[in-house]
């Protein structure tokens, strides 16, 4: 079976598809509505399986919650994978990122990029998508971030 473009990149970017974690209460992964495929929130897991904690402003930085972010985009990735396949079907239309963050903190956008750049780098012009990036003043598990994303299906 040959690869589909997003596989390659994935490949020429040395990251490989995680399992997708399961749903923690009563939701579903994804689901498909006419062209769309809403993906549920993803948060961080490092490669043991451990929830990154931690808030923007306080006890984790920009840069560190951008790298967290990318596991959140990463892990929607996998879950697309799971929902249609081909990960070439699919267009990236809408993410939101929601950032655990003090009151002060500013810095959201560039936090959030971690999982638009890499959208954009596995996906190229079909990764490029409309986007919200907030503040939360906690998030399930004291995660860093969590991001939630909706795709078209192309077929």
């Amino acid at each position: 079976m040959t690869k589909s473009i997003p596989e390659l990149r994935l490949q020429e970017l040395g990251l490989k598809l995680p399992v997708p974690p399961k749903p923690v209460a009563n939701y579903t992964a994804f689901k498909k509505a006419g062209p769309l495929l809403f993906l549920s929130g993803q948060v961080p897991y490092d490669a043991d399986g451990v929830a990154l904690k931690g808030t923007l402003g306080k006890d984790v930085s920009v840069e560190e919650g951008y790298a967290c972010a990318r596991v959140c985009a990463l892990q929607l990735i996998a879950v697309a994978k799971l929902a249609v396949g081909d990960l070439s079907k699919l267009s990236v239309t809408n993410v939101r990122g929601m950032v655990n963050a003090t009151p002060d903190f500013a810095d959201h956008p560039h936090v959030v990029n971690g999982a638009s750049d890499l959208f954009v780098d596995v996906f190229g012009d079909a990764g490029r998508h409309a986007r919200s990036a907030f503040g939360a003043g906690s998030l399930p598990s004291n995660v860093v971030v969590e991001v939630e994303a909706i795709f078209e299906l192309l077929e």
